[in-house]
């Protein structure tokens, strides 16, 4: 164990994330002190509660997405009786597999795919206490965020982040068990208790030589899916078709789509994709988190730049659309509250 903490802590893709936003506060702290407002990245996103603060429900933002590009997506109020859950299931046609997840959540935290109504009673039991929503699994077989921004007044946008997505996956040689695969693969490995748990039944399973077996299907870094820069796709059609999706949202200007996807020429043409999320603000440009084309540094300053754009658009819609900047009282609630929701979530994951 001492050697995975090792391993971990030398490679600063897994650094936590405080290593990579205080280097930059005092940045954000000089562009609050230019717009004299420590909550100026409320005027962003006008659309979204709070700009995607992360406080923001999923459930509402994924409403906002056109219906060719929207999951189809269910919101479980906290408390919500079994019968009613699985009758909605059915009125929308929602079958298993399926993800949940909390209504307002960070990093992958708790997302879920559930195999069978057993399993989801089993997490509606632990979690009820929460609001969560259930979407339908989408089987595209890629996943990748798209970071996009345009300045309000102008009539296109900018992409200025790709990552795609690759699955945790072991490869069979026909003689070992999946156990002894992730014991054998040094990314499997730092994730071995999440994934031990996700794949308990099939652990001492032989797979076939060269069999791809995909360890957790949840496209999140926190869940040992690994980020790939793919920013040499930046193109001009896929810009218009983000175009295009954005002037169907008004209010949007700034954050990353979570996209699944078939093939990415289908991509860039609008055709066989859904969005899975929606994220504001609070949103990262993940291809970030590719060490093998970039450094620490070269994240940091990723940050930076995209907090000069959550300043530009601040400022620009101020300007045009009257947007307002929200005052520090604000901010330190929503402080608060995220403290003490994450507290919350956290308990009940323990528990």
């Amino acid at each position: 164990m001492k050697f995975l903490n090792y391993k971990k802590n030398a490679n600063w893709e897994y650094w936590p994330s405080f290593m990579f936003y205080l280097p930059v506060v005092p940045y954000a702290c000089y562009l609050a002190l230019k717009t004299k407002s420590f909550g100026f990245f409320s005027a962003v996103n006008p659309a979204i509660e709070g700009s995607g603060n992360g406080l923001e429900s999923k459930y509402n933002t994924v409403q906002l997405l056109p219906e060719k590009y929207k999951p189809t997506t269910i919101f479980i109020k906290k408390g919500d009786k079994t019968p009613n859950i699985l009758t909605k299931l059915t009125t929308n046609t929602i079958k298993f597999p399926l993800i949940i997840k909390p209504d307002i959540g960070f990093r992958g935290l708790l997302v879920k795919k559930i195999n069978s109504e057993k399993e989801l009673l089993e997490y509606l039991q632990k979690y009820n206490s929460i609001n969560l929503i259930i979407q339908e699994f989408i089987d595209y077989k890629n996943e990748c965020g798209i970071f996009y921004h345009r300045i309000p007044g102008e009539k296109t946008g900018k992409i200025t982040s790709i990552t795609l997505k690759k699955y945790l996956t072991v490869v069979g040689n026909g003689t070992s068990s999946i156990l002894e695969l992730i014991l054998n693969d040094d990314r499997a490995y730092i994730y071995i208790d999440l994934i031990s748990e996700l794949n308990k039944d099939k652990l001492h399973t032989i797979p076939f030589q060269n069999e791809e077996i995909v360890l957790n299907n949840i496209g999140n870094h926190s869940k040992g899916t690994q980020f790939i820069n793919g920013n040499h796709l930046i193109s001009k059609e896929l810009t218009n078709s983000i175009d295009i999706l954005n002037n169907s949202i008004k209010g949007w200007y700034y954050g990353r789509l979570d996209i699944k996807y078939n093939s990415f020429d289908e991509l860039i043409k609008g055709e066989n994709f859904k969005i899975i999320e929606i994220n504001g603000v609070i949103s990262e440009p993940t291809h970030i988190y590719d060490a093998s084309k970039g450094s620490y540094f070269d994240a940091l300053k990723a940050i930076k730049d995209h907090w000069k754009l959550i300043y530009i658009i601040a400022i620009n819609n101020k300007k045009l659309n009257n947007e307002r900047f929200t005052n520090l009282k604000y901010l330190i609630k929503v402080y608060f509250n995220y403290k003490k929701y994450l507290k919350k979530v956290s308990d009940l994951s323990t528990k």
